[in-house]
């Protein structure tokens, strides 16, 4: 097997083609095709179904992209072990995030550390930090919980109390807190099952031996807080995550205090890059981790 071969399927694979893969590689489309080619016929597989103008991984080339993903990535960190002398630069850092909220303190203090590094922020609930880390989608991830075993390097961010909230005009909206058994008889509207914020409340409802029936299921916390706002029913977010808004009442947990830690995650095979570290870093300066 050939470097030039695995590199092309690797770049037609994250790609999504071979022109673009082409193009990335500075090489033309017929070049890129005959070392993927090549590749299938030495090793009697076939990695790609073409079909017409679209290309997909087969099984077996999901397998090998799991492989050349890792394989590409330490090839990566050594060009910048390499070059340690050099100014940090990347073409661009990618971050997800359950919450942008969490980690505006640090993006202040990187940017003024790092101005060259172009940043990518983008969101998602926890199971899809967890997803697009795993498929190097993304180096750096925010989400609602510290991960558990041993393929992530971690830093706690904060650990903020779960609150439920509901419009002005709704009936609690004069109270200060309300009971967990008295939330459960409300008309809640919750967020999609991969949020943690949600797999939280769920748990800790469990625990009671209580029940609850979701009225509304929103995707995304922005979706949620229109629909209360809007008199949908009530909410269940961090405190942290609440923020300010005129049309929204706050309402503490009465009987119990839900907590929910909020981490900064990369992946532990990809923390000794230049750029993940250098953040790491900063995090760690910013919250006295």
């Amino acid at each position: 097997m050939r470097y030039v071969q695995l590199r092309a399927f690797h770049h037609v694979a994250v790609s999504g083609g071979f022109s673009r893969a082409a193009t990335a590689l500075g090489l033309t489309q017929p070049a890129i095709s005959d070392q993927v080619r090549k590749l299938e016929e030495e090793y009697d597989v076939i990695l790609f179904n073409r079909h017409k103008k679209q290309v997909s991984l087969t099984s077996a080339g999901q397998r090998l992209l799991e492989v050349s993903r890792r394989m590409f990535e330490v090839e990566k960190q050594a060009q910048e072990l390499l070059s340690e002398s050099r100014a940090l630069r990347l073409e661009s850092l990618r971050v997800v995030a359950d919450s942008a909220h969490h980690m505006l303190h640090i993006l202040g203090r990187f940017r003024d550390r790092y101005p060259g590094v172009a940043m990518v922020v983008s969101a998602g609930n926890s199971e899809e930090v967890i997803a697009q880390l795993y498929d190097y989608e993304a180096e750096v991830g925010i989400l609602g919980e510290m991960p558990k075993g041993r393929d992530f390097e971690t830093i706690k961010l904060s650990s903020t109390p779960l609150i439920a909230f509901v419009s002005t005009e709704h009936p609690l909206g004069k109270r200060k807190s309300v009971s967990l058994a008295a939330l459960c008889e409300q008309s809640l509207v919750l967020r999609e099952r991969g949020s943690k914020t949600r797999q939280s409340f769920e748990a800790a409802v469990r625990a009671r031996g209580l029940t609850l029936t979701p009225a509304i299921e929103a995707e995304g916390r922005e979706a949620v807080r229109e629909i209360v706002a809007t008199g949908g029913g009530v909410g269940v977010v961090s405190a942290a995550e609440f923020g300010q808004d005129p049309r929204l009442v706050p309402l503490r947990l009465s009987d119990c205090e839900l907590l929910m830690d909020e981490a900064l995650v990369c992946l532990r095979e990809r923390a000794g890059s230049k750029v993940i570290r250098a953040f790491f870093e900063t995090a760690r300066a910013v919250s006295g981790g």
